[in-house]
């Protein structure tokens, strides 16, 4: 911060605050059906979103506060080992399109409302289920705490709730609003507030990431000077210049992959994707999703401009923010400063809601109350949506924010270890459900220890997401080790209780619902629906 309160800056983003908040309140009109009470309805958005919204959608929930923050941040401090988001997103693409229309089409035909729903009904084990909804849960508080870790970054760079000195609750004034602005219309539209948000965040972020690799660069004196800057810090810092050091790049290629493989695991990812009204948006608009690629690609080189440009923060997360203030006019960067604050709004709306919603499908109705009326599932999860904004409220306020990205890397070590029950078990029944929830065990007690013993300069436990491969000797993400040896876990033991001849348990799906799109959907036969459950409906 250069000092006082950014005035200009700061009334721009409070008109955009103000303008995004009531479109979510808007929002709870937008499509209105007569059958409002369900997770259907307020939790998915009626499953009848097209191609476009889709696509802003889930834009909204996979790029957000910490793509705007904390990618360039950790370019800015650590160099080109930040870029490893660029790769993964690549990486990404192609393995969605092979199984988000899948899922899609399961769920769609049997009214799924989250993965653990798809799982036990694929596996018949109210166990593993549960192991899925706790994971997602428990990986979304990092997440959504990230998002908000990014609106404050740019209240503290705009001079809003004074200094660190300041009282605690004058301090977190500002954010303790914005939170409970979130709460009430996510509270009210459901899915449907961040998917109309999503236009306005998407098209802030565009507009600024156009202006900013353009208008930065000409202040700075082009490109050529900026990576120089870049290099000669780096150098200086022992660091190896722009490239990774040698010794780092099975940490970068083992990050992007297991990154890659993580990203569609979040609750917040299937929300938004079993959103959509057929099979056929899901294809178009993950044909789509690299246009997101080329934008990241883009923002991450706003860590070498922050370098050029002589930003100096002791906390990283601040950087790109400062950037903004010192080379933008002020009325430019208070619509930086809401692209970021919107960018943290709309995927944080989305977690809470599918977090919520795994609590109430997977937990409150499988476990507490099996005749849970559809509208009683509606309340409970509302209820849960605002209780998961608290926690990760709570979490931001209590943690070192200077290693905010690293919490979220942890949650990536957990989300990962429910692929082989999802992805593995949307293309094979070969595995055993009681094999899976060993090896969902073991990857995450084994990448829960790993992550708690590494340390850093600023934390003693879980200070980063890398530590030695055993058996290999190289440095590598402790998410894919976890993963292999969840896999390696599954594999051994479904051939052992296979031979053992140990119950399966029923699996509810068919073939045919796997490919089958929103035309070919007619009512099912009561006995293979989850109890309370009915196929979505057709929007056509």
């Amino acid at each position: 911060m250069t000092g006082g309160v950014n005035g200009v800056a700061l009334a721009v983003f409070a008109l955009f605050s103000l303008a995004v908040t009531v479109l979510g309140f808007l929002a709870a009109r937008w499509r209105k059906t007569s059958d409002e009470h369900t997770l259907d309805e307020w939790g998915l958005g009626g499953r009848s979103f097209g191609t476009w919204i889709t696509w802003f959608l889930l834009g909204g929930d996979v790029y957000t506060a910490y793509t705007f923050v904390a990618v360039p941040a950790a370019i800015y401090a650590a160099g080109a080992a930040g870029f490893f988001a660029v790769p993964y997103t690549i990486l990404v693409y192609p393995l969605i399109f092979t199984f988000l229309p899948r899922l899609w089409s399961v769920c769609h035909r049997h009214g799924y409302v989250t993965t653990a729903d798809f799982v036990r009904g694929r596996f018949g084990s109210k166990g593993l289920s549960l192991a899925v909804a706790f994971t997602g849960i428990l990986a979304t508080m990092p997440y959504i705490a990230l998002q908000l870790v990014g609106i404050q970054a740019v209240l503290d760079v705009m001079g809003v709730g004074g200094g660190e000195h300041t009282n605690w609750f004058i301090k977190d004034l500002p954010l303790l609003i914005a939170f409970g602005v979130l709460a009430a219309y996510t509270y009210s539209s459901g899915l449907r507030a961040p998917a109309m948000i999503a236009f306005v965040k998407d098209t802030l972020i565009y507009v600024v990431i156009v202006v900013a690799v353009i208008y930065i660069p000409i202040k700075l004196g082009g490109f050529d000077h900026i990576f120089t800057q870049a290099s000669e810090k780096y150098t200086a810092a022992g660091a190896g210049g722009l490239l990774p050091p040698a010794e780092g790049r099975w940490t970068y290629a083992t990050l992007a992959l297991g990154s890659a493989m993580a990203m569609f695991m979040y609750p917040h990812s299937i929300t938004a994707t079993l959103s959509s009204r057929s099979r056929e948006v899901i294809r178009r608009s993950t044909t789509v999703m690299p246009l997101y690629t080329l934008m990241l690609g883009l923002l991450a080189l706003l860590g070498f401009m922050a370098i050029a440009a002589g930003v100096k923060v002791t906390n990283g997360q601040l950087a790109i923010p400062q950037l903004f203030e010192t080379m933008f006019p002020s009325w430019f960067a208070g619509v930086a400063f809401a692209a970021i604050g919107i960018g943290a709004l709309v995927p944080a709306a989305i977690m809470s809601i599918a977090a919520a919603n795994l609590f109430t499908r997977n937990i409150y109705k499988d476990f507490i109350k099996p005749d849970a009326t559809p509208e009683q599932e509606t309340r409970v999860s509302k209820l849960v949506s605002l209780l998961v904004k608290v926690g990760a409220l709570v979490f931001v306020l209590t943690m070192d924010k200077t290693v905010a990205i690293n919490f979220q890397l942890l949650g990536g070590i957990w989300i990962l270890q429910t692929f082989p029950a999802l992805v593995g078990g949307l293309f094979t029944r070969w595995f055993h459900r009681w094999a899976l929830l060993a090896g969902w065990a073991a990857g995450m007690i084994y990448g829960t220890l790993a992550a708690y013993s590494v340390a850093s300069p600023t934390q003693p436990h879980f200070g980063g997401s890398s530590k030695a491969i055993p058996g290999i000797g190289q440095t590598g993400y402790i998410g894919l080790t976890a993963f292999v040896l969840n896999v390696a876990v599954t594999v051994v033991l479904t051939f052992v209780l296979k031979a053992a001849k140990a119950p399966e348990g029923i699996d509810s799906t068919a073939p045919e619902d796997y490919t089958a799109d929103a035309a070919e959907t007619e009512a099912l036969p009561a006995s293979t629906l989850r109890p309370g459950t009915s196929p979505a409906p057709n929007p056509s």
